[in-house]
């Protein structure tokens, strides 16, 4: 993590007013809670709009924080205590972490997509950290806060780092990818999430593109090669950069050839180029994509095909993203983190693809952020539910409803059910759930269906 003297964080920060009598105090690492701030720590108080950071700036320093960023026209609360005035904090976090980049000699991937992008960072950190000291983006870490705290964290011996960037409008990710200055950057490909507020996949495709506004002249830049209006996007503004594609297509650079894939994971090896066979611990065919890009950038960077194997079968996976979860007697695939028609379709071709189990029964709620054709959206993923592989529906929300309407079309009205309270969604789950079933649980993030889940593993 960052180990700097305050001197030096002010120059970092372009901030301001440090008494010189503190300037020889050096912090270890920062953090923007008052809650969770560790001694040594530089607090960062950020103002949002239900609450201010600035308010909790005693309860930072009992937790021991060393010193503090300060927005130069709040009241100061604290007599005697280190502080560095900025215009504004949330700029200062990120010019800190852009000087702080600067400062290190790091390789950084950049990763931003629709779908896919945690997976592939994860995939991708395994791979490189068989032979690099590799950083990587925890949790849901990929915004305007998380990417400058994920690269404040990193040791200044870390050689590779795999930075995952979120956005859900325009300049977002250009900023991002400004602070990190990737030497390679990844786009997994382009859904249907942000729809909201971009409108069309073009204008998703135009914002994911913004990660190029920092990559560095001729980094590799690999993006899914089977998307022709991404393709055609990526060659109206790319250009300087080592371009390569991956795919299921033939004309990608980087083709994968499923050997199989089953509940406990996917064989595959490239077919271009010719690589060795692999495993990789992770369900669905999807993944093998994830997995190409992942393997495509490892090679640029020189991961050898053994190391790579090796890497494969120890992916440390991010929480709620397809993870099986053991139950009394049954299981539960918890992808509970997001939700949208890719990732839907995705999700039900693993369960299709899992075989063994006495009964399957899937748990959707709402798919949010689609745009205006979130209703059709939500119907069509009704109909294309496949009645010979699923036993039950069962759906929650504003807009699952529309999903169990169009599911009731093929599974009739006795396999299908609608719940607007979670606690009577699950009474309904585990009155219907055999020994041996398998339980998806599926649906965008504000629904908080990991409450489902944990309801139902009691």
């Amino acid at each position: 993590m960052i180990k700097r003297s305050l001197k030096q964080v002010q120059e970092m920060c372009s901030g301001f007013g440090l008494k010189e009598e503190f300037e020889d105090i050096v912090i270890e690492g920062v953090s923007t809670d008052s809650r969770t701030i560790k001694p040594g720590q530089l607090f960062i108080p950020l103002i949002g709009e239900k609450f201010n950071g600035h308010k909790f700036i005693k309860n930072a320093i009992e937790k021991g924080a060393k010193a503090s960023l300060w927005k130069k026209d709040e009241p100061v609360e604290v007599a005697d205590f280190p502080l560095i005035f900025v215009d504004d904090t949330l700029d200062a976090l990120q010019q800190l972490a852009k000087s702080y980049r600067e400062q290190l000699n790091v390789k950084v991937i950049g990763i931003t997509g629709s779908n896919g992008k945690t997976s592939t960072k994860d995939i991708l950190a395994s791979l490189l950290s068989t032979q690099y000291k590799t950083h990587k983006t925890m949790k849901n870490y990929n915004n305007q806060i998380g990417v400058p705290l994920t690269i404040l964290e990193m040791d200044e011996d870390t050689e590779m780092a795999v930075i995952e960037m979120g956005m859900d409008k325009f300049g977002q990710i250009e900023r991002l990818t400004k602070i990190a200055k990737p030497d390679a950057a990844i786009i997994t490909n382009i859904g249907e999430a942000h729809l909201d507020d971009l409108k069309t996949r073009e204008n998703i495709a135009k914002a994911k593109l913004e990660i190029l506004k920092g990559l560095k002249p001729q980094g590799l830049f690999l993006y899914y090669g089977d998307d022709s209006m991404l393709k055609r996007e990526v060659e109206s503004v790319a250009s300087g950069y080592n371009l390569k594609t991956f795919g299921n297509g033939s004309l990608n650079d980087y083709q994968p050839e499923i050997v199989f894939v089953n509940e406990t994971g996917d064989s595959f090896y490239l077919k271009k180029p010719k690589s060795p066979e692999f495993f990789l611990p992770m369900l669905g065919e999807h993944q093998v994509l994830n997995a190409t890009a992942a393997i495509a950038v490892a090679r640029y960077f020189g991961i050898s095909y053994e190391n790579i194997k090796k890497g494969l079968l120890n992916v440390e996976k991010t929480g709620m993203r397809n993870e099986i979860i053991k139950c009394n007697g049954f299981t539960i695939l918890n992808d509970a983190y997001k939700s949208n028609p890719s990732s839907v379709l995705a999700a039900l071709n693993t369960m299709y693809s899992m075989i063994g189990y006495s009964q399957k029964i899937v748990i959707l709620g709402d798919m949010l952020g689609i745009g205006e054709e979130i209703i059709s959206m939500h119907r069509d993923i009704g109909i294309k539910i496949n009645p010979n592989e699923i036993d039950y529906v069962l759906t929650y929300g504003e807009y699952g409803r529309y999903i169990s309407e169009a599911a009731k079309i093929n599974f009739g009205k006795d396999r299908v059910f609608h719940y607007d309270s979670k606690e009577e969604l699950v009474k309904k789950a585990k009155e219907l759930i055999k020994p041996n079933a398998l339980v998806l649980v599926k649906a965008s993030r504000p629904l908080q269906m990991e409450d489902v889940v944990e309801a139902l593993k009691v």
